[in-house]
């Protein structure tokens, strides 16, 4: 018998055509009356397909009555209403590990593009300052600075493995230390923030961690500090951000996440010490391919009744 799957927000075409194929799809993302598309499918829908962004509300899951799994084409589940899934039964899956390569190397790029200031240089040829000016004034080496990465799990050690051929010394905060690395640890946020030159995020999103880099951890970063970001946009107080990037306070960012996406704030888009990127760290083909598909397999193996392949 055919299962009835919703989809929230499609997946890449390949995968949708599996999708397609093998179950009886309805489609919320093109429903003009979401609220009466729900009323006529809800009973019938068994799954979800959704991703990071879109997520799974409890509004949307409250009115499938026989939902059973969502399958979420992301790391972060942070859009998936987790504490009611779970007070229903409901399974969640994402996609973790296949994207580390590519966030790790998008977060390496966004830190050199900054330090180096690789997008005014590239402003800097194309206008004719080169000409006229001469030289472009000097940037600010890799070597021999402190890296802090907030967040050391399976990005955070790719992170931290390119990182070290660049001569940076890594240094972390997790809520626990871990026992298998060597990297110093850092039980106070703000006290690693004082230390490093660059404080990196790379957590989970959601309530928890909400502004965690708060404007004291800014502030202790410093006028030569360096804030990246690939985690989730919630994670960093925006208006703080903003307001030591403007100031002086802090002295540069490089930012693959906003808080209120896709709308990022004109004050940040003016900066010339900002380097923006529109989430992408794990936008390449192979990467959203590997993603995608171990969305449809997470459905295959929940409707053959075997084990799901990366529960949350």
């Amino acid at each position: 018998m055919t299962a009835d799957v919703l989809v929230v927000a499609p997946i890449l075409t390949r995968q949708m055509t599996q999708l397609e194929a093998t179950y009886r799809l309805h489609r919320l993302d093109r429903a003009a009356d979401r609220d009466a598309f729900l009323a006529e499918v809800g009973d019938r829908i068994e799954a979800i397909v959704t991703t990071g962004t879109a997520g799974a509300s409890a509004d949307v899951m409250g009115r499938l009555p026989n939902l059973k799994v969502v399958g979420c084409m992301a790391v972060g589940v942070d859009a998936v209403d987790l504490p009611y899934a779970r007070s229903r039964g409901i399974a969640v899956t994402n996609t973790p590990d296949v994207l580390n390569d590519c966030v790790a190397d998008t977060a390496m790029g966004l830190l050199i593009a900054s330090m180096r200031k690789l997008v005014l240089s590239d402003r800097y040829v194309r206008d004719g300052s080169w000409v006229a000016k001469g030289p472009m004034p000097l940037t600010t080496s890799l070597r021999g600075k402190t890296l802090g990465i907030l967040g050391l799990g399976r990005i955070g050690m790719a992170i931290a493995r390119r990182a070290e051929p660049f001569g940076l010394t890594i240094v972390y905060h997790t809520r626990r230390k871990r026992d298998d690395v060597a990297y110093p640890w850092y039980a106070d946020l703000v006290a690693m923030a004082r230390d490093v030159d660059i404080l990196l995020a790379i957590l989970p999103g959601g309530p928890e961690t909400r502004r965690i880099v708060s404007r004291e951890v800014i502030e202790a970063l410093g006028p030569t500090g360096t804030f990246v970001n690939v985690a989730r946009g919630s994670v960093c107080d925006e208006p703080a951000l903003i307001e030591a990037l403007a100031s002086g306070k802090l002295g540069a960012a490089a930012l693959d996440v906003f808080e209120d996406e896709p709308r990022v704030p004109d004050a940040l888009i003016r900066m010339d010490n900002v380097v923006l990127a529109p989430h992408v760290g794990s936008a390449t083909v192979e990467t959203r391919d590997a993603m995608s598909q171990l969305v449809v397999d997470n459905l295959a193996a929940h409707f053959a009744g075997r084990p799901l392949l990366t529960p949350v």
